[in-house]
């Protein structure tokens, strides 16, 4: 993306990242309002999604690094206030969401055209911030990575969270028994109220034995891990022949290691999924991914869950949440 020109008599809030460090180091500044250049477009933010990746990246964490200073925050949904030179498929008033990268904790927020998407009329600010790193993760995974099939099982590892509670909605979408794992009662009970077929507490139970109870011995054909650490490699030794084994990330810390004689007596395949490089790589197929979503909530197959809404102000607390493992669902930044 091009460095934007600015307009110096007009400013604009944003959370202002000055040194990788802990979420409450952050502070709202007033910038210069950003003008977009050729390609760009100029976005008035009403909701800002908050993802793990995002506390992360202000950490140093993340393996992507911006260059100091930098406004955290990666999808963002809103108005189109100004449209840069060469844009001709969108205009000033259009009701969009996009993916950033960056910058979408503020008030304004500067995009290429390309990386966004016009809203249908009905859907939500709040709901449309949440669509392209959650769910467009999980629907990659699900669709593009693991090929999930109609009457396949899947698990779904640290399912009460974000990306994970995307993954339960969109497994049942298409067709899957859907099995949810997490930590808490209260966090399986959340699972089961938004679609899942099935729940286990592993925390209190032993994943293992549950999995081979609830799959009569099979296991489950597709498992979505996005938080790795100590069920891992339990998960995967309960996984069904020819199955797939999703690395979405790593929300415990650490990163875990697994014996490869497990993919070779499993017939089973352990597969990456990086979805902002495939959205760069494949921007068409990242586009009807998420037009595809986009229609699942305007039908009400998809009912994104928004646990907690927080002001920019009070975005390091938001942040914390994530890096605490408190949220259910999705959050949001509404500037």
């Amino acid at each position: 993306m091009t460095v934007p020109q600015t307009n110096e008599a007009q400013t604009y809030q944003a959370v202002l990242c000055q040194a990788f460090d802990e979420p409450e180091t952050l502070t709202v500044q007033a910038r210069p309002m950003p003008i977009p250049g050729p390609g760009e477009v100029l976005i008035a933010v009403r909701a800002a999604g908050v993802n793990y990746p995002d506390a992360l990246m202000v950490q140093g964490l993340y393996q992507v690094r911006p260059t100091l200073p930098f406004v955290p925050g990666a999808e963002a949904a809103g108005v189109i206030d100004a449209v840069g030179e060469g844009v001709t498929h969108l205009a000033v008033g259009v009701r969009v969401a996009a993916f950033t990268g960056t910058g979408a904790f503020a008030s304004h927020l500067i995009a290429s055209a390309g990386a966004v998407m016009p809203l249908p009329d009905g859907m939500e600010f709040d709901v449309a911030a949440c669509l392209p790193l959650a769910y467009g993760t999980s629907m990659h995974a699900l669709s593009d990575r693991a090929a999930l099939k109609a009457g396949e099982t899947l698990l779904v590892l640290g399912a009460a969270g974000g990306v994970g509670l995307a993954a339960v909605a969109i497994g049942k979408a298409m067709g899957a028994r859907v099995i949810a794992a997490a930590g808490t009662d209260e966090k399986v009970s959340l699972c089961l109220q938004h679609g899942a077929d099935a729940g286990i507490n592993y925390t209190s139970g032993n994943l293992r034995d549950e999995l081979k109870a609830l799959t009569d011995g099979k296991g489950p054909d597709v498992i979505f891990d996005p938080v790795g650490g100590d069920y891992t490699e339990a998960a995967f030794r309960s996984i069904g022949w020819g199955g797939r084994f999703l690395v979405v990330g790593f929300a415990a810390g650490g990163v875990p290691k697994l014996p490869l004689n497990l993919p070779l007596l499993k017939g089973a395949s352990v597969v990456g999924v990086f979805w902002g490089e495939f959205a760069r790589r494949n921007p068409r197929g990242n586009a009807a991914n998420l037009a595809r979503l986009a229609g699942w909530v305007m039908d009400g197959t998809l009912r994104p869950l928004i646990s907690a809404r927080y002001s920019l102000e009070r975005t390091p607390e938001a942040l914390r949440a994530l890096l605490n493992r408190e949220v259910t669902g999705k959050v949001v930044v509404t500037p």
